[in-house]
Formats: C-alpha cells, structure tokens, sequence
C-alpha cells in the first residue's frame, strides 16, 4: 500500500494547478484497484481512519490517514470506496486535501495561518476596476456586503483601490481579520480555507464562508465576478471551462470538509 499511495501523492502534488495535474496523470499508469471493502473506524487516538480490507490507510509519510469526525472519514472512504477497476486521484480531492494535512499542517500550522493573512492585505474583493463603469457597478454589488460583514462584524475595515496598484491595508485591518481567522485555526480548518482562498483568491470570502454568510456556490460566483462580466463580453473557451471545473470541485472538496469537522 506504501508503494500505491505514494504514486498516488505525486499525482496529487506535482502540479498546483488541477488541469496541469491531470495532463500529468493521463501520461501516468493508473494503480489497479487492489482492495474489496471500504470501512471507518476509530483510530484509537480520539480520530477516525479509512480501513481498506480491515487496514489502515496511511498517508505517504507513513502516518495514519485519520480525520477528527467519523462523517468527515466517511467522505475520504466514500473517494476509495467509487474507485472502481482503477485508483484515480483526480477523483479523490478530500483524500489529497486529508494526506496534506496529516504529513504536513498538523506538525507547523501557523505558515497556513500566516499565507492567509498575507492573501487578505491583497484581497481580490479590495481591487476594483475603473472602467467599464458595468464591471465597477456589478464588482461594488457584489463585493461591499462581504466588506461591510468585515467591517461591522470583525472591525476589519479595508481600503478599496482602482487598478492592479498594490493598496497597504491598515495593520488594524489585518489584526482584526486575524482575529477572526484565529476562531478556526486547528490544522484542518486552516488547511480547507487556505484552499478556498487559494482557489478564489480573497481570504475574505474564505472566512465569510466559515462564519456562515456565504456558502460554497456563493463564494464561487462572487470569485469570478470579473470573469464572468468577461465571458458575458467576449464568450468562453474550452480550456477555460476545464480549467474552471477542476477548480470548482477542490473547492467543493474543502468546503464540504470543513463543514463536517
């Protein structure tokens, strides 16, 4: 199984991006399907493990593979258990999402935590355009009641700016946004909304979206308010819609697992 599942992690890991990912693993042969019976089961640590044939599955570092929530490890044995003739990681994101946090958040969180911090002083929410006048409007509508949340609710009170020049955000701004963020800051946590703020781009929607005031499908479609003014404008293309897909289900990968944390 060592073997397999380390194939397996550099599937996962050898591109960020999941559609480079899968041009990558279309030139790698797939392992076959070397288990029958998919289970859950205490991990005997206050955890839950994915069992295959009654073993353990374990991450490529060696260590188990195990989730805080009995729910959250029947997501992961739900990935192994729709593997049918072959083991194909492009269909199994909470697996990957679960290995990264087990041999690699866990042991140091606070650089997750810090990379985070880091989007929210750039915020996509905070750039803003300055023509066509449609954009500015539909971006100031979809994007202000987020800000104005922030602002009333955590006391992060951002500065908007015209153009792709960088804007400082006040210290007290980031203070204030950490704060919030710290109410979710065990390693599972932080590692589902790094990706959602990876994927959209604003840790703003990513924490708007653990504190409950937007959900999932929300924070997509408020992420790709520019893109989708653009496709209305000049139409898409077939690449772009792969591309955009790939991304759609890691992010519905990490939202649905911190919601069963």
């Amino acid at each position: 199984m060592r073997d397999i599942l380390t194939d397996l992690n550099d599937a996962f890991l050898s591109d960020p991006d999941p559609v480079r990912r899968a041009q990558i693993q279309m030139k790698t042969p797939l392992p076959k399907r070397f288990y029958d019976a998919v289970s859950v089961g205490e991990d005997g640590e206050g955890g839950f493990s994915v069992l295959l044939d009654g073993k353990t599955v374990r991450t490529p570092s060696k260590a188990k593979l195990a989730v805080p929530t009995p729910t959250a490890a029947e997501m992961v044995a739900g990935e192994w258990a729709a593997q049918k003739d072959i083991i194909n990681p492009l269909t199994m994101p909470v697996t990957r999402l679960v290995n990264t946090v087990v041999d690699g958040v866990a042991l140091d969180p606070q650089p997750v935590f810090e990379d985070i911090l880091r989007y929210s002083s750039s915020d996509l929410l905070c750039y803003r355009a300055d023509a066509p006048q449609k954009l500015a409007e539909l971006q100031a509508e979809s994007w202000d009641p987020i800000l104005g949340w922030a602002s009333d609710r955590l006391g992060a009170r951002f500065i908007l700016a015209e153009g792709v020049m960088h804007q400082e955000q006040p210290r007290e701004a980031i203070a204030a946004f950490g704060a919030g963020l710290k109410r979710h800051d065990d390693a599972f946590r932080l590692a589902c909304l790094h990706t959602v703020t990876t994927l959209t781009g604003s840790a703003l929607l990513a924490l708007a979206f653990a504190e409950q005031i937007a959900d999932a499908d929300e924070v997509w479609r408020l992420a790709h308010v520019d893109e989708d003014w653009q496709i209305s404008q000049w139409g898409d293309d077939e690449e772009a819609i792969r591309r955009r897909a790939a991304r759609k289900i890691d992010l519905d990968a990490a939202c649905g697992l911190f919601r069963v944390l």
